[in-house]
């Protein structure tokens, strides 16, 4: 007779058959493809670099915009220079916190499989303490009280 039955929860063993995902799954050879590509074309525009080089680009026709005017210098700032370089910075930072966000996650990982690991360890501690006690619960049985 035992105390106590552990039923383990299921996700234990699911966990244990796979690692955390890192990336969404691809399905399908055009699937693959297009996120491949997309990947490559946000890691390139997604650098300092390329915000540098789209600030110059921009540079190229403001000279145009000052002697057009005033509204179209506002056009040249808001359609031109925010949209193609500020897309680039945007994603750089995006990028650095979805980093950020990744390592929490990894961490948050961890410590659930420490905190896992641990309350296995409880477990086996009280299954030893439950042996215990059924050794003294045989070796002093108690008397029926009249």
């Amino acid at each position: 007779m035992t105390l106590y039955e552990h039923k383990p929860h299921p996700q234990i063993e699911s966990r244990k058959k796979r690692a955390p995902r890192v990336k969404a799954p691809k399905e399908g050879a055009v699937a693959h493809f297009n996120a491949y590509l997309g990947e490559k074309i946000t890691q390139g525009v997604g650098t300092m670099w390329c915000a540098y080089a789209f600030a110059i680009l921009a540079c190229i026709s403001l000279p145009e915009a000052i002697h057009a005017g005033k509204s179209a210098l506002i056009a040249w700032i808001a359609q031109t220079f925010l949209q193609l370089v500020l897309l680039s910075i945007i994603m750089v930072g995006q990028k650095v916190e979805g980093a950020a966000a990744d390592v929490r996650a990894d961490d948050t990982y961890k410590d659930a499989e420490a905190i896992l690991h641990e309350a296995i360890e409880i477990q086996k501690h009280l299954e030893a303490q439950d042996a215990v006690l059924q050794k003294l619960i045989a070796a002093y049985p108690t008397e029926p009280k009249s």
